[in-house]
């Protein structure tokens, strides 16, 4: 039996019943001060909520097996409904739909969303994960170099991890095109395809995220070429957001605080237990109650080594991502570009709540905080 599976029950009876100190995800910053909470807006009669089984959605995993939104919406009386994504361009077509109204999703397709719609669709409301995305390649190649000629995957044409490759490799003097010329081919692939590939020898390498990069490596051989950390300033980068539907944050801003509240205290909890097995076991119940498997014991501790849990939005590294997709040919930002995208202000005035002293989350100049 898995590691993880042995203290499964207890692990979530635990969480369920522990009481989370209101902190910061920057400790040094925030503080467990709370006070008086300012009356709500408007709320919803129902939310319905979007995330990927993916441990890179480990804030909304986490949440949904703690019954976290289901508590703050409860005061509400707000019916909470999930749906499970397997890529961020479906969440965007269901928003645009009107069958989504908050969503974690990776910042590429929040980017294209925001500027497909003029900036009508949506606004990001908070971060969630930052990091956890890596080119790892056969054992033979040894530098960037040496990827021309080779055929190197990523998850979906257009999506985070595309853009970050196909920018990097420009930098480097590297071309590709979307048809998978140029230099080094770029093959979008679904990932666990992209897995089968790699170890049948037909593909040379992938940037992929977690736990697909870590999948890679321990179960089919590859090697880290570069983990993407390393080309970022403060070696941290976007991969996951959580955004909102324009419509639904104008409408009911009461209930997308109680959304964040949720998701704040989601954070801290995972903060405060980070090293803990109680949380990778939550994570591990609710990909099997989506996905039916949970991930290896190695794997699921390599990827989680891996990743940074954070609201930060980091929106000067939104700004340069969404710069890349216009560079390489995958978006055009159009005279608006990404300006309007954010509107951290809800986020912001919790954190406030809890410590006065908070230092606000910036915007970049791209929305409101």
């Amino acid at each position: 039996m898995k590691t993880w599976k042995k203290s499964l029950a207890t692990a979530v009876v635990a969480a369920l019943a522990f009481a989370v100190p209101v902190v910061g995800a920057d400790a040094s910053s925030k503080s467990a001060t709370t006070t008086t909470v300012a009356p709500k807006g408007k709320v919803a009669k129902k939310i319905r909520i979007g995330y990927f089984a993916n441990v890179t959605h480990a804030a909304a995993l986490v949440a949904v097996q703690r019954k976290t939104f289901e508590k703050y919406f409860k005061a509400d009386k707000t019916k909470v409904e999930f749906t499970v994504f397997n890529a961020g361009p479906a969440v965007i077509e269901a928003m645009k739909g009107g069958a989504i109204d908050v969503s974690y999703i990776g910042p590429n397709p929040a980017i294209a969303g925001h500027v497909s719609t003029n900036g009508s669709l949506l606004r990001i409301i908070a971060g969630a994960t930052l990091n956890g995305a890596q080119l790892v390649v056969k054992p033979s190649i040894n530098s960037i170099a040496d990827l021309k000629g080779k055929t190197i995957a990523t998850p979906q044409l257009g999506n985070t991890q595309d853009v970050a490759i196909r920018a990097y490799l420009k930098k480097q003097g590297l071309t590709t095109t979307i048809t998978g010329g140029g230099d080094v081919a770029i093959a979008p692939t679904e990932n666990s395809n992209t897995l089968t590939l790699f170890k049948s020898g037909r593909l040379d390498g992938a940037w992929v995220p977690e736990p697909w990069s870590s999948r890679l490596v321990l179960e089919a051989g590859a090697k880290v070429l570069l983990d993407e950390k390393e080309i970022w300033k403060d070696k941290r980068f976007l991969t996951t957001n959580v955004i909102a539907s324009q419509s639904f944050l104008k409408k009911f801003p009461g209930s997308v605080e109680s959304f964040l509240r949720a998701h704040v205290e989601t954070i801290d909890f995972i903060s405060t237990k980070r090293n803990e097995v109680t949380v990778k076991n939550l994570v591990q119940a609710e990909l099997v109650a989506k996905t039916g498997k949970a991930l290896a014991d190695d794997v699921i501790n390599r990827a989680w080594s891996n990743i940074i849990i954070s609201e930060d939005p980091l929106a000067k590294v939104l700004l340069e991502s969404a710069n890349d997709a216009a560079d390489v040919g995958l978006l055009k930002l159009g005279a608006k570009g990404v300006t309007g995208i954010y509107d951290l202000r809800i986020l912001n005035k919790i954190r406030l709540q809890q410590n006065p002293k908070f230092k606000k989350y910036q915007t970049a100049g791209l929305g409101l905080s």
